[in-house]
């Protein structure tokens, strides 16, 4: 029998992975992407435009492990190189374009980066490891007290979930339906798209008084007033409106079971026979054995919500079925995320 090769580099690269991801962030943060859209830089133009103390060696070092990991092109080397977007970041890290994904990234560096340090606390005590441990209140409340905050928390979950709007819209069967609801619409994205690429579909954002505003002003300049509206309302204490769909984008995941299905009962009660649920959500392969992204995300309801969870679609089978939903389906949407849908 042959002895079994070993290797450590696996457990190194994940052990070390936080050092990547706050290269990253760090290059969002400072609006890199941004700059380097305009035009291409040497380290020395990039060092005097960011005021960067650090030595040209540690800068060189900076840009190099961007280089390497694909986000930055490279010209060059060390003081003569000069250094411009890949085509991903050009398209999704610069602040300019309407396809910016970075809001996402930035709450990842200014919060969550610092939260996931307490990660092992959370689950040896079951308790949220965010603002709360400071005597704040929950996330949800602190969010929606501060407009700027608010706006940017919007602006994040947005960028993160285009991908996925764009590709339900085209990708479940609205043939059958006229109105759409999405319940904690958020920015009224989803209903952009669902409107966008659906003509025949009237559609409501629902959320909460203060993102009102900002939905609406998402849903003018896509120019599609006439067909989206944005309504403020409370899913968990109000009747929902009645809709031939009802969705939820990253709603579900932040409850407990007691709480999902309260809010899948509230969307069964507002369709009508034939109607349609949909929860948006990287949502965990029923074998546990491939979304490791649903795993981390369900790990990061712990660190923000101590009770919220992802989940599988056989987690969702059997909630659909004791709610009283006839059937389920599961749509695969981009990267790690997936449509689960029950139909009354």
């Amino acid at each position: 029998m042959t002895e079994q090769q070993t290797d450590p580099s696996k457990i190194m690269q994940i052990g070390t992975g936080f050092w990547a991801s706050k290269i990253l962030l760090t290059a969002v943060s400072f609006e890199l992407f941004t700059h380097l859209a305009q035009k291409s830089m040497t380290a020395k133009e990039i060092k005097t435009m960011l005021h960067l103390k650090c030595t040209d060696r540690h800068l060189y070092d900076f840009l190099d492990a961007l280089y390497v990991f694909g986000f930055l092109k490279r010209e060059g080397l060390l003081e003569t190189a000069t250094y411009s977007n890949s085509v991903d970041t050009d398209t999704f890290l610069d602040k300019a374009k309407p396809s910016y994904i970075g809001g996402m990234l930035e709450m990842l560096n200014d919060r969550l980066y610092g939260f996931w340090g307490g990660l092992g606390e959370g689950l040896q005590t079951g308790l949220a490891q965010n603002e709360v441990k400071t005597g704040q209140g929950p996330i949800f409340e602190q969010l929606y007290s501060d407009p700027e905050r608010l706006n940017g928390f919007i602006k994040a979950m947005t960028g993160m979930q285009m991908g996925n709007f764009m590709t339900l819209a085209n990708a479940f069967d609205f043939s059958k339906y006229k109105t759409f609801l999405d319940a904690g619409g958020s920015g009224g994205v989803l209903s952009v798209m669902v409107a966008k690429h659906q003509p025949h579909m009237s559609c409501t954002s629902l959320d909460l008084p203060p993102v009102e505003p900002i939905a609406k002003k998402n849903i003018a300049d896509f120019q599609l007033s006439d067909r989206v509206q944005a309504i403020s309302g409370d899913f968990f204490n109000e009747a929902l409106p009645h809709a031939d769909v009802i969705a939820m984008g990253n709603i579900l995941h932040d409850w407990n079971e007691e709480n999902k299905l309260k809010l899948m009962q509230n969307a069964y009660d507002a369709l009508p026979d034939g109607g349609a649920f949909i929860a948006i959500e990287a949502v965990i392969d029923s074998e546990r054995k491939e979304n490791a992204f649903g795993m981390m995300m369900s790990l990061n309801m712990l660190i923000e919500t101590a009770e919220g969870f992802d989940y599988s679609f056989a987690d969702f089978d059997k909630w659909a079925k004791q709610v009283g939903f006839k059937s389920t389906a599961i749509i695969p949407l981009t990267g790690p995320t997936s449509a689960v849908v029950a139909y009354k």
